[in-house]
């Protein structure tokens, strides 16, 4: 107690704590886009306890991986080298996980190109096999985020209850903001295509991460931020078109 009373009045702490709060932020909208893609595919009454289910499991997820912090960290230990680079288990948890994505990506792109390929579903068509599946594909992907973002919090900050509330702090944002962001992706067709894009991309750098090669986060974000202000143009120019149309009759 004496400990997290001299961190609330330590400026620093505060500092640190924000900083985390955001970092967990942005690196959640990765998560965010792949849970509203996969619980947008089950039958409508599943969908938000769907998705308020795996982040609240996420959540228990996340905060039990801080108590292994220790353990989290010797994940950057080098095990075997290839091609002159250091693989640990932090870099082939990180391509499992890039892997996965673009496999999900790819899949769900080739049933939105050819829907009567009904073999190709995201999720099976039985709700409940669809809803454990959910569910179990939320966990994996969080657990390849929360690995990466465990590790640069440690290089952010020594102390635990800071980490603790950034991640509390960040998963609230994630249940609010899960089904608003879901409803709009459903309702604009082509932002689906946008974002199954932003996974290939995210698992791409993923991979290229788990390679030893460096992609900054901010490219990333810049590229996805700029992309999405395109397609909200678009979405502004057909509406536009679409409302004169309906004038002229």
């Amino acid at each position: 107690m004496q400990d997290i009373m001299m961190l609330v009045q330590d400026p620093a702490a505060w500092v640190a704590l924000v900083t985390l709060v955001v970092m967990e932020v942005v690196l959640g909208i990765d998560n965010l886009i792949f849970i509203s893609i996969l619980t947008n595919k089950l039958p409508p009454e599943h969908r938000e306890k769907a998705r308020k289910v795996g982040i609240g499991l996420a959540l228990i997820m996340r905060l039990a991986l801080l108590g292994t912090i220790a353990w989290i960290v010797k994940l950057t230990t080098p095990i075997f080298e290839l091609f002159g680079h250091g693989f640990s288990w932090k870099d082939i948890i990180l391509i499992a996980g890039g892997l996965f994505l673009l496999w999900k990506a790819t899949k769900e792109i080739h049933h939105n190109v050819d829907p009567a390929d009904h073999n190709e579903a995201f999720i099976g068509t039985a709700a409940t096999a669809g809803f454990t599946a959910a569910i179990g594909q939320i966990l994996l992907l969080d657990l390849v985020f929360s690995v990466d973002s465990i590790i640069t919090a440690v290089g952010m900050t020594p102390h635990l209850p800071i980490m603790v509330v950034a991640v509390i702090a960040a998963v609230t944002v994630m249940l609010v903001a899960a089904t608003p962001l879901a409803n709009f992706i459903e309702r604009n067709p082509t932002i689906v295509m946008l974002a199954l894009a932003f996974l290939m991309m995210i698992g791409t750098t993923l991979i290229a991460e788990g390679m030893g090669f460096h992609v900054p986060k901010g490219y990333v974000y810049a590229a996805m931020a700029f992309s999405a202000l395109v397609e909200v143009l678009n979405m502004f120019a057909r509406n536009a078109r679409q409302r004169k149309k309906q004038g002229g009759h």
